[in-house]
């Protein structure tokens, strides 16, 4: 009998060229894929929730893969942990209904993108925080980032090769909060996500906190449509899958 298991796993994403399988290029899922199939015996695909980037990374990434294999959950969890590196585990795992897909039953994802703002770089945070010396304003940055609330067309923050015609896509919630390390985080829940779409809004946002950028200027460039008007492009280290909602 096929069994249909959902896995919640942790990754750091520093060593990695993104979560897809690729050629010539380690990823997240070839790592994952091939401890799995030792532990089953069988050539297993793993299904992901959605695609992170080079150098991105997870905490509560999603995915599912179908076995023949009888090992019970409490097995499989510990012989996949047994065979991955440590900057990947899987944090749960459970047998599922045959129906369920860990890309196409996902109702929103949420993104969390962290700032390290102080007078000198943090040498812990260094793979997992944008550092800047700035001063950020964070009152005028949530400003602008409430504006993106709704259904909205991200062209312009959209990558250049980005692939897909459709850019529409709906943003149930944003939030900026800043912690006692002087660590500002970045929080948006989505039904769907373009290439580098968080990134390059956080670089732009990151112009409104600098005060480069108006409130104003910043719908303007939502407005326009058009990549060539938002601004930076975030670093990939900052940015962390926090959730998937189904």
């Amino acid at each position: 009998m096929v069994r249909n298991i959902k896995i919640i796993l942790e990754y750091d994403g520093t060593r990695y060229h993104g979560w897809q399988r690729q050629a010539n290029s380690l990823t997240i899922q070839e790592i994952l894929e091939d401890g799995i199939s030792t532990i089953t015996q069988e050539d297993i695909r793993v299904v992901g929730s959605g695609r992170t980037d080079a150098g991105v990374h997870a905490m509560n990434q999603v995915a599912n893969f179908r076995t023949n294999s009888n090992i019970k959950e409490t097995g499989l969890l510990r012989g996949i942990n047994s065979l991955l590196p440590g900057d990947i585990v899987v944090k749960e795992i459970a047998e599922v209904d045959p129906s369920f897909h860990a890309r196409y039953n996902a109702k929103s994802k949420i993104y969390m993108y962290q700032i390290y703002c102080g007078a000198v770089r943090s040498a812990l945070y260094r793979d997992y925080a944008w550092f800047t010396h700035d001063t950020l304003d964070i009152d005028k940055m949530k400003e602008a980032f409430q504006l993106l609330l709704g259904t909205l067309d991200f062209s312009s923050f959209c990558a250049a090769n980005c692939g897909i015609q459709n850019h529409i896509r709906t943003v149930m919630s944003v939030d900026i909060a800043m912690d006692s390390r002087a660590m500002a985080k970045f929080f948006i829940e989505a039904d769907g996500f373009l290439k580098y779409m968080v990134r390059n809004i956080v670089g732009t946002l990151v112009d409104v906190g600098r005060e480069k950028l108006s409130r104003t200027e910043f719908m303007r460039i939502v407005e326009a449509k058009d990549r060539r008007q938002a601004n930076q492009t975030a670093p990939a280290h900052g940015l962390f899958l926090k959730e998937v909602k189904y």
